[in-house]
Order: C-alpha cells, then structure tokens, then sequence
C-alpha cells in the first residue's frame, strides 16, 4: 500500500488558505444604490478617492464604484498585494466572470483574491502542472484500474449461473462454516472486457465543486471557490481544465458505479451522506472492538496488501452493507481504517491546527497543555473534530489494555501521528507530533469531558 500515501499533493491548498479574505468597505449614506450591490457600493467616485480609502487597509478590503455618470458599467476596487486595482464588473442576473458565476459580489471577490493569490504565490507549480502532467503516472490511473477489475469480477460472477464449488473457486473462502465471496485483485489483463468495451472521449463540462476536491490527473488541489475543474458526465472523471486536454480517449462509464468513499475530502462526504461520522471509520472501529482489542500489536501489524485492498473496493462499492466478518485477519480491518484516514486530502488534525498543536505541547505544565489541546481542538471543522474525537475515544481503549496487546498511548501515536496529524512536507521530524497525540490518547477524558 506504499504506493498510495501521497496520492493527494496538499500545496496547492495550503496556499490557497494563506489568501486574503474579502472586507467589505461600507458606505452607509450612498444614493441610487443597484439592488444587486449593497453597502460596499459608493456611488459615483475616481480611482485616485477609491485609493485613498483603501490605501491604509489590510489586502482583501474592497468598494464598488461608478467612474462617472456616463458609464454603463461599475468598477470593483480592492487591495491586493498591498497595491490597489480596478476591474470591470459585469451583471445579468447574476455576477460573473467569463464562464464564473456567482450570486453575490462577495462571492467574487473571495474567489477573485484566491486566483490572484495562486497566481502569484503557486505560478511554479501551475506551469509544472500544465507542462508536465504525464497520464500514465497519474494515480488515478492505477486506482481506476483496480476498480476496473473489481467490476469485471463483480460482472463475471453474475453470469455464472452453475453452483459454486468452494474446493475449485478461489474467489471464495470459508468463515465461520459459511461461504463469503473476496474479492480477487490480480493484475488486469490486457484483454479485460471492461477495459476494450469503450474506446470514447470524455464529456468534460465546467463543473462547481462543492467541498474540497482533487485533479484525477495530475493530483493537485481544485483551487477557487466556483467553476474550478471539469468532470466527465458519464464516467465522473474530474480534472482541472488544462489537464482535461491531456486525458486520453478511455471513457470507461462502469467507474462511476465506484467512485467511492476514499479520498473524498471530509466534510463534503459527511454533507453528501447526512452524517455525523463515516460509515468506514465506525464499522471499522466497532469490529476491532469487537474482535482485536487484545490482538498483540493491533495497528502495528500490517494486514495482507491484497486483502485491504480488497476490503477498501467493498467499502467503496457496497457502503454501509459492507460485511467485515469475512475478512478473519483483524489487522485487515486496522490496515483498512488507517488506509481510510492516510487517504483523506485534508488529515482529520488540519494544516492551520498543526502549529497550534506543535506550540500547545511544549507549554511546561500538563494542565495549560490540556487547555490549549481544547483551543486546538474546538478549532477544528466539526466533521473533523467529531471523527478525531471517535478515533481518540477508541485509540484510548486501546492503550487501556497495553499489557496485552502491548500497544501503549505512546506506540499508538507513534503509528497515527503521520496519518492524523497534517504536517508540511519538510517536517520529517515527528516528535513534537507524536507527543500531542499521546497526550490526547492519555488525558482523553480530561480532554473530552473535563474530568478530573
């Protein structure tokens, strides 16, 4: 599973949080206001008053302006890289920019400070990305292939209509006296009936992304705020624009059965699914519960690479009626769930909290370093800190039985803190990491509950 720990690339992203956020500059007496443009409107006003008014503000401060009585048009002003600018606004029911709609100017302006942020602060890996994106090294492809092949069994075991033979099919394995169907993940042939069965472009159209989501291509972040990639209409294939023109022919629509549930950032998973908590990581820590608290070295030990793939396709293709029981190895369904986690585009322990993480650990006395693990916690999206919050509760129980599976706080952070914790690519010196997920496994219910 080597292969698959840095399919995301979290740069992109981690610039685009460090871009200004919009501030609206009221005017409160402002006549012949449009209904479309609220206080940050000024009225009739020249770029050198627009200026002066922001020219002590903080970069992303904005107005709306008229040049002059004879424009048709209004004129958006705001500071950015500490210098002023002036663009055309334009409006038809709705505001947009090109093929970028938006229905309020604060939309705009927040999206319109993030391209202008990338553009100045990404351009290196912009031009990497639109000049040497290579489809055969996309992650994609091989996650696509795996999928493709999960299909193929899934359709050349309905066709069967003779009675399985256990001793003859190795497809299948006996657990507990009943038959339960495991997936077979060899390598594809070339002649896989799902893989020749098309031979067709993809339909890209412009497409919105709700929540955070990640070029199929190239792996980088889908940065703005709307219109910020393409997707394929029948296969679900989703690229940034310049990338799209380099994704062959090989429109396979089967995979859209399973676009899945890894990889999905966070929120926009739970938002889709009205939940509270994945499916993946409450299954997941309620069979190791049930079964592998005393298992020596649980989340240590590795399961068998095939099988934890096997079950990460059956969690992707059958959801919450996944069926844990037929996988007998614990230490497959501990591989699974930190496959699960390691896979997330954004860890459940984000980039803006790791500093704050880092810096509430090396305050000297336990309970400031409690109060502040709180601050960091409660800083948190809620999608994130509730499945953090279940992860510890459970890692905690865990560590409560040490002396049998010998998987104290401090072996289980020392697993964890690379997949929880979201930690720049420089930083290969995990210490002060590992010591605040310890302490959150040790002081759990000083943390979450405030007990004594």
């Amino acid at each position: 599973m080597e292969n698959l720990k840095n399919i995301w690339k979290p740069e992109l992203y981690r610039i685009q949080m460090e871009a200004p956020l919009p501030k609206r500059i009221p005017c409160e007496t402002c006549p012949d206001r449009p209904e479309f443009y609220g206080k940050e409107y000024h009225g009739i006003m020249g770029h050198k008053e627009a200026t002066v008014i922001l020219e002590n503000e903080h970069n992303g401060a904005f107005l709306i302006r008229k040049g002059n009585k004879t424009n048709d048009f209004y004129t958006l002003t705001w500071r950015f890289n500490d210098k002023i600018h002036h663009y055309k606004l334009y409006y038809d029911g709705t505001h947009y920019i090109k093929e970028k709609r938006y229905d309020t100017i604060y939309d705009l302006v927040a999206d319109g400070l993030i391209t202008c942020h990338m553009e100045l602060k990404a351009q290196h890996i912009l031009e990497m990305i639109n000049s040497r994106t290579n489809y055969t090294e996309s992650p994609y492809v091989t996650l696509n292939r795996r999928k493709l092949k999960t299909l193929s069994n899934i359709q050349q075991a309905s066709n069967k209509s003779s009675p399985i033979n256990k001793t003859e099919n190795r497809n299948f394995t006996t657990v507990d006296s009943t038959v339960k169907p495991v997936f077979d993940l060899t390598p594809m042939s070339e002649d896989n009936p799902l893989l020749t069965k098309y031979s067709k472009s993809h339909t890209f159209k412009v497409h919105t992304f709700k929540g955070l989501n990640w070029c199929e291509l190239c792996a980088n972040f889908l940065w703005g705020f709307t219109a910020q990639g393409v997707k394929c209409e029948d296969c679900g294939f989703i690229a940034h624009t310049k990338c799209s023109e380099r994704v062959p022919n090989d429109c396979v629509p089967d995979l859209k059965k399973l676009r899945g549930v890894f990889g999905i950032d966070l929120t926009t998973l739970l938002n889709a699914h009205s939940s509270t908590l994945p499916f993946v990581v409450r299954k997941c820590v309620n069979e190791i519960e049930a079964r592998g608290m005393d298992s020596e070295g649980i989340y240590r030990v590795s399961g068998f690479a095939d099988e934890i793939e096997a079950l990460k396709m059956a969690f992707d293709k059958d959801g919450e009626a996944t069926d844990l029981s037929v996988y007998s190895n614990i230490n497959v369904v501990a591989g699974t769930l930190k496959l699960y986690l390691r896979l997330l585009p954004v860890p459940l322990i984000t980039y803006e909290v790791h500093p704050k993480l880092v810096r509430a650990i090396q305050v000297k006395t336990q309970p400031h370093q409690i109060a502040m693990l709180r601050e960091c916690l409660d800083s948190l999206p809620p999608a994130h800190f509730n499945c953090l919050q279940y992860m510890v509760q459970h890692l905690h129980r865990v560590s409560l039985q040490a002396e049998v599976n010998k998987m104290s706080a401090h072996n289980l952070s020392t697993v964890f803190a690379p997949t929880l914790v979201a930690t720049p690519p420089a930083i290969t010196d995990l210490a002060f990491e590992i010591r605040a997920l310890q302490m959150l496994i040790e002081c759990c219910p000083q943390i979450y509950y405030g007990n004594k």
